[in-house]
């Protein structure tokens, strides 16, 4: 199946709730405890395409010596993410800013951990999110990035979609199936994270619609 690019921000009103309400407890929980696996127990952590915070929400909670930087190019979907933080009063530990991925505002070498769930198949040319990601981890700095795994055919995409989304509304079904097309497969991640200079990482398929690329923090990090 060719990839068929997706908007690259969510950024409607609409959309932000269309997203927040559907049900990702069960793929939020295996991301935070593959983070929580890695080690990482204190220093600063970057979120890369936040959405609406629940992923920093469950770290957080999960980690109390941790702070987090959230970024995310959806001014509407930061907006339900800053209620999220209020309700949870963890507004002095998750800070929350309106960024582009593939240029982010920080000075090289800054971050202790960089996560990123779903936000590279978001990206036309994804190699550029990698970059900055290299650019702003510290050396040896551990690493947790996870997407959707594009699938070999649109029976096995709409497959994916009745099975996990079943349930969801017309609209949100579409949301999924559009994000499954724009899904990279495993060898295009590879390809990408080498050229972006992604070191010492071990990429997989994780699931049967997710890849995750892991790095353990070195002792020195």
């Amino acid at each position: 199946m060719e990839r068929v690019l997706e908007p690259e921000v969510m950024d409607t009103a609409e959309e932000a709730q269309d997203y927040d309400a559907m049900d990702f407890t069960e793929v939020n929980t295996a991301f935070v405890e593959a983070f929580v696996a890695l080690g990482v127990r204190t220093g600063n952590v970057l979120d890369v395409g936040t959405g609406t915070a629940r992923i920093p929400l469950l770290i957080a909670q999960r980690l109390p010596a941790i702070k987090i930087v959230a970024v995310d190019l959806s001014a509407e979907m930061l907006k339900l993410a800053a209620a999220h933080l209020q309700a949870a009063a963890l507004e002095g530990r998750i800070t929350l800013h309106l960024a582009d991925a593939k240029n982010l505002p920080f000075p090289d070498a800054t971050f202790d951990a960089v996560i990123s769930n779903s936000i590279v198949h978001h990206i036309p040319e994804p190699i550029t999110v990698l970059r900055e990601i290299a650019r702003v981890a510290k050396p040896g700095a551990a690493l947790l990035i996870r997407d959707l795994l594009r699938p070999a055919t649109p029976e096995a995409a709409d497959a994916l979609v009745a099975r996990y989304a079943g349930k969801e509304s017309p609209r949100q079904q579409k949301l999924f199936r559009d994000s499954l097309g724009a899904a990279l497969t495993l060898e295009e991640i590879t390809s990408a994270a080498q050229a972006a200079g992604l070191t010492g990482v071990t990429i997989a398929q994780t699931s049967d619609r997710h890849w995750t690329l892991t790095r353990l923090p070195s002792p020195s990090a």
